[in-house]
């Protein structure tokens, strides 16, 4: 019974937490699905990632935020619903998850395990032999709290995203890949600086402080040895 009160106890103050959240209350305003469309704004203002024209593939997309920040640059002018702006698009925008989802206008969703090879070649032939100029990552695996076990994780879907870059990145191309701090942490850096020229780390204000989420930033590919 001790167990189940703390239990009630700390999902109360999730809750609480949750529902007072800055961001979460800007994304109900907005239209964004998740306060997670926050965390790739501040990284676009930084460094000026995103324009009009771009093919931008989303990793991880799911439930949609980032898919919605990016059409919304991509359609400025015209305000919508939902957090993303309507009607002609100026890019393109392909969005990949595990899981459902809801449909985003002239954002082009596949639903599957980015870690299978079929999944991987259906998100390539859609590309229809475009190079992509940014490709963004809010992938993570089911964390098992054991660190790792995490680490392993979370450096093979980093060395995915990889892979995937150096096979359809520009040269002047950019990744955006969620990574954690811990002890796989200078790994996911050294692997980000074997593939780019320029690699910067970022938190955005939108991250949790508590969250050990952060995210790395690689910009001009390092074409790998062929």
């Amino acid at each position: 019974m001790k167990t189940q009160t703390k239990s009630k106890k700390v999902n109360k103050a999730w809750l609480n937490n949750h529902v007072t959240d800055p961001y979460v209350r800007q994304a109900q305003k907005d239209g964004y699905r998740s306060r997670a469309a926050y965390k790739l704004k501040e990284i676009d203002e930084s460094l000026g990632l995103i324009k009009p024209g771009q093919l931008v593939v989303d990793l991880g997309a799911a439930p949609g935020a980032w898919s919605q920040y990016l059409r919304r640059c991509f359609a400025p002018k015209v305000a919508g619903q939902g957090g993303a702006a309507v009607g002609e698009l100026n890019g393109r925008i392909v969005a990949l998850d595990l899981l459902e989802m809801e449909a985003i206008e002239g954002v082009q969703f596949i639903q599957g395990d980015f870690r299978e090879q079929v999944v991987a070649e259906q998100l390539a032939q859609s590309l229809q032999g475009a190079a992509v100029d940014l490709v963004v990552s809010d992938m993570a695996p089911n964390l098992s709290g054991i660190e790792t076990t995490d680490a392993a994780r979370i450096e093979h879907l980093i060395e995915l995203a990889l892979e995937f870059c150096q096979a359809h990145l520009k040269a002047d191309g950019a990744l955006v890949a969620k990574v954690f701090h811990g002890s796989g942490y200078n790994r996911y850096l050294e692997l980000f600086k074997d593939h780019f020229q320029v690699v910067k780390p970022l938190k955005p204000k939108a991250s949790r402080d508590r969250s050990a989420e952060t995210f790395l930033i690689g910009m001009r590919l390092r074409r790998a040895p062929r």
